[in-house]
């Protein structure tokens, strides 16, 4: 085993001269490094994001999906979107799914609030805030409601 992955590290070598960081780094010499990839993300717009978190809460098997438009009537973002998961397991799934797909678009500075008991998990993305639930949470809060009754305009099932 150790004989292969030291043939898989000799291997990765950068060309003579220069040499593969994990053996520089076994090696105790300063890692030369290749020139960085243009890796930096553009950050996520309002739009974009909206659609990453209706794909992984899709993908996520979350439930009874409603997304409300906030543009225009709140200042805290641009999309709110509420979802129900069947069990604490479920939810925090659910949550960290979301966080991890997030991040991987390109998305930052993101909070999430209520993961240890994960009844009520809060993704604070940015301009969109998303609310998972369990289900008995949910109905009891009835945020849904809740923005109806101040902003006219229904949320749209998704």
């Amino acid at each position: 085993m150790c004989r292969q992955r030291a043939a898989a590290t000799e291997s990765w070598r950068q060309p003579e001269g220069k040499r593969h960081l994990t053996t520089a780094l076994r090696r105790g010499d300063e890692p030369v490094r290749g020139p960085r990839l243009a890796t930096d993300r553009r950050p996520l717009t309002a739009a974009a994001a909206h659609n990453v978190v209706l794909a992984s809460l899709e993908d996520s098997k979350a439930e009874d999906l409603v997304s409300i438009d906030l543009a225009g009537k709140s200042t805290i973002a641009d999309h709110m979107v509420v979802a129900s998961g069947r069990s604490h397991r479920h939810v925090a799934s659910i949550a960290e799914r979301l966080v991890t797909d997030l991040k991987e678009a390109g998305g930052k500075d993101m909070r999430v609030e209520g993961l240890q008991s994960a009844d009520w998990v809060l993704i604070d993305a940015g301009d969109v805030i998303v609310h998972v639930f369990r289900p008995e949470v949910r109905t009891f809060y009835n945020l849904e409601k809740m923005w109806r009754a101040e902003h006219p305009a229904a949320p749209t099932e998704v």
